[in-house]
């Protein structure tokens, strides 16, 4: 075995490693919050050694913005399938359907993974702050791509505001994931999506 090949195995054994101490990370801070996770609790679920999580991360900061962005990707890859060829109201209340019914299945008890870590910790860590915008801003880019596509297809005035009600509309999508937290209930987050989207569809040309 060359001393290139051992290295070289040993970058992808230490990148799985890595992999599961994020995932570990990423699963208990979605339950349990940002706050209530410590670094033991993330050691006894990846079943690493401490040396081992101190070789990829310096802190739980550092943890916390690998979690952000692997949630990042899990969410923005959920939506890109879910908007990516959205082009009618009855698409959008498809996609609607699908994020209320998704968010029943836990009662509503767990919330945005974006929005909750956004709640921990922009305040306190900028860079996990700016990733976080960054993500949001990727999502409000997908839902203002589908409503342009209604615009485009004559299901709204041509004067329609693409990027304001694509704010709007994810504002309305992490208030009533809030409220269904709350609530262990996603009534109120139907509820809020609802009234976003019956205001995009009372702009159709008169």
């Amino acid at each position: 075995m060359t001393a290139e090949t051992s290295a070289t195995r040993l970058t992808a054994r230490g990148a799985k490693t890595r992999e599961r101490i994020v995932t570990a990370a990423a699963d208990l801070m979605y339950v349990r919050g940002v706050a209530a996770t410590t670094l033991d609790d993330v050691l006894a679920a990846s079943a690493v050694s401490k040396s081992q999580l101190y070789r990829h991360f310096a802190n739980k900061d550092e943890i916390v913005r690998a979690v952000i962005e692997l949630m990042g990707e899990r969410v923005i890859l959920r939506e890109q399938n879910a908007l990516g060829r959205v082009s009618t109201m009855a698409g959008l209340r498809r996609w609607r359907d699908a994020l209320v019914q998704n968010n029943a299945l836990r009662h509503g008890a767990y919330g945005c993974a974006l929005g909750s870590f956004a709640s921990e910790v922009a305040d306190h860590d900028d860079v996990a702050r700016r990733a976080l915008l960054a993500l949001f801003a990727e999502w409000k880019d997908l839902l203002a791509g589908a409503i342009r596509r209604l615009q485009e297809n004559g299901a709204l005035s041509a004067d329609a505001p693409v990027d304001e009600l694509a704010v709007g509309l994810l504002a309305a999508v992490q208030g009533g994931y809030l409220l269904a937290q709350t609530a262990h209930d996603v009534t109120p987050m139907a509820s809020s999506i609802d009234m976003a989207l019956t205001h995009i569809e009372s702009l159709r040309p008169a």
